[in-house]
């Protein structure tokens, strides 16, 4: 008898009766068991039917399903490469990545009519898979690629980073040390699983240790409370970016008595304003920020202990052994504690590059392989990390380096404010300037003037913004990062 494949065949074999999977829009449920044979079987249609061969691409453009972790895990078992396909971009952007990544096979949802691409439909998949005989697949080697997940875009063409299963299986390492992920864990799942946090972070931790993942076909407020709360579904881990927290927070029946049992509400993706941990760990509900990236999966996490938390309001955490990080200025210097400079990683999570763009991979590693991330990072003295802002969003004014995401957390918790952003924009005399794009809340009204008041007392002249505009709603990605690119866009049309 062979050894097991991977942590799900593992789990097959030493808990098969353990669940391992529910799908709460199809109310299916998969032990360990039947969850592998289930990954074994789409393997055999991918390979016998479809004729996908290794190092070919399976693409994706789907809502949550359960189905969906199991194509990446077939893909991974037989040497294929799963692309899956945020299914919010418009149908001129999904054509360009299919014609980047050229899909041997491409399996989606109604999402495939709504852009107007042609593909397998997920359901017909399903149907062939249940009818299949498994698929027995050699030892996965770990160096071998089994994703490839473009990145949000925030600032141009999205890339393609391609991940092999070594830099998934630390990352998966990675979260469980930091997250205190066991085989008792409990993930709800409904961020997006064409980002790295919805596929890889909430998936391969649990399957790793044996834990269950609960899916939802996506976050919708009232509804996601609700299940966090539910006894019967005993979720113990829940992903989101801070946005979401706070929408959370603010539904009508929020009450966090029923989320006593979270080992954790992690967040991500966007800055995490002091203020708004603070509230919630008032209400006994740890909030535990981090940073991770397509690139290089998990990356930093807080500790759970709510002294630390308190204590460390709006940090992103400490790294585990197997990530080395460094900070360094415009040189390439090590920058001293306190000090904010370019955060370089190192270690297994790293991706190995950009899918077919050799020139853009060589320019985002050193010579001596540190792997330069675009983030503005600062490391205080107890070894925790925080992040300032993107390299390429800091603007110069006047001389002065100005950091929008400092101005931005000024902006956290103003009265009134529903969203905002900051951006430089080109001027005559500054070089740069900033300029705050305000959402203002239902029923709510700013005024612009005690606004400016409020942060004239906080920063720095140079850096207080030099124009406010009151706008519907910002650009973001599907991961909730703003678009600063077209937001710039949008602001220098505007008088």
């Amino acid at each position: 008898m062979t050894s097991p494949v991977d942590h799900v065949a593992f789990h097959a074999r030493l808990q098969p009766e353990r669940l391992a999977v529910v799908d709460l829009a199809s109310e299916q449920r998969w032990s360990y068991a039947q969850f592998d044979r289930a990954i074994a079987c789409c393997a055999r249609v991918l390979r016998d039917i479809h004729r996908v061969q290794p190092g070919e691409r399976v693409a994706s453009l789907a809502r949550n399903r359960a189905e969906l972790a199991m194509l990446h895990l077939a893909c991974a078992r037989m040497g294929a490469i799963y692309v899956p396909l945020n299914w919010r971009l418009s149908g001129p952007e999904i054509e360009a990545l299919l014609e980047d990544a050229e899909p041997r096979l491409l399996v989606g949802d109604a999402e495939l009519a709504g852009h107007g691409v042609a593909g397998l439909l997920l359901d017909e998949l399903i149907a062939a898979i249940r009818s299949a005989e498994p698929l027995a697949t050699p030892a996965i080697d770990p160096s071998r690629p089994s994703l490839i997940l473009y990145t949000s875009g925030t600032s141009g063409r999205p890339k393609g980073a391609l991940l092999n299963e070594r830099n998934i299986g630390q990352t998966a390492i990675n979260f469980s040390q930091l997250g205190r992920v066991t085989r008792d864990s409990v993930f709800l799942l409904d961020s997006p699983m064409f980002h790295v946090i919805g596929l890889v972070c909430n998936i391969r931790p649990a399957l790793m240790q044996g834990g269950t993942i609960v899916i939802s076909d996506g976050f919708v407020p009232a509804r996601t409370l609700a299940r966090l709360g539910d006894p019967s579904l005993q979720v113990t881990h829940y992903f989101c970016v801070p946005q979401m927290a706070e929408m959370l927070r603010a539904e009508p029946g929020y009450d966090p008595m029923p989320l006593s049992g979270l080992t954790g509400l992690f967040t991500g993706g966007a800055p995490h304003p002091a203020a708004d941990i603070h509230a919630w760990l008032v209400d006994g509900v740890p909030v535990v920020h981090g940073f991770g990236m397509s690139e290089a999966g998990t990356v930093f996490g807080m500790a759970i202990e709510p002294e630390l938390l308190a204590a460390k309001a709006g940090s992103v955490g400490m790294s585990t052994p197997a990530v080395q990080a460094r900070i360094v200025d415009a040189d390439e210097r090590d920058c001293p504690a306190g000090a904010a400079g370019e955060l370089l990683l190192r270690g297994e999570t790293v991706f190995g590059g950009y899918w077919r763009r050799p020139e853009e991979t060589a320019g985002t590693f050193t010579d001596d392989g540190w792997f330069r991330t675009g983030d503005i990072a600062m490391c205080d003295a107890d070894g925790f990390y925080w992040m300032v802002d993107r390299k390429k969003d800091m603007f110069i004014s006047g001389g002065e380096n100005v950091y929008p995401a400092e101005i931005e957390a000024e902006l956290a918790g103003y009265r009134g404010l529903a969203d905002y952003a900051v951006v430089g924009i080109p001027d005559a005399r500054w070089g740069e300037v900033g300029v705050a794009a305000l959402v203002v809340g239902e029923g709510a009204q700013v005024d612009i003037e005690a606004l400016a008041a409020h942060l004239a007392g906080r920063l720095a002249r140079y850096k207080l913004p030099k124009r406010y505009v009151i706008v519907e709603s910002l650009p973001r990605t599907g991961s909730g990062k703003v678009r600063k690119t077209d937001l710039r866009l949008m602001l220098s049309q505007v008088d």
